[in-house]
């Protein structure tokens, strides 16, 4: 079952797709290790097994890319009583620095507004 926050997500790049192209940032965990074996019942033997953390770095955008003009944009996205870490707040502060459009969006609409500059 999506998040309420997955939800959004996918509301807002369908409904701003004709002003903006963004892409979800997939960040995730797996396991690595010296040896991987695939057993009789489907389940996996790892030997030595360590976590490896692939994708983007703590902080970055939900949604991200560019408005038709070119400007980047990064939209961290929020259920209605989510909040953002340090490292979310910086990150979109980075990128307003740089003329980019960045900011928080809890729907549609809070999105409209934040690519229109509002």
């Amino acid at each position: 079952m999506p998040t309420v926050e997955r939800i959004i997500q996918n509301e807002i790049r369908l409904a701003l797709a004709p002003d903006a192209v963004l892409f979800r940032g997939n960040i995730g965990t797996a396991w690595t290790g010296d040896l991987v074996t695939k057993l009789p019942n489907g389940d996996m033997l790892i030997k030595n097994a360590r976590p490896f953390n692939s994708g983007l770095p703590a902080g970055f955008s939900d949604l991200f890319g560019l408005t038709g003009a070119g400007t980047f944009v990064a939209i961290e996205v929020k259920s209605p009583q989510g909040r953002l870490t340090d490292k979310q707040a910086h990150f979109l502060d980075f990128i307003a620095g740089r003329g980019g459009i960045s900011g928080v969006a809890r729907s549609v609409d809070e999105a409209r507004r934040l690519l229109a500059g509002k």
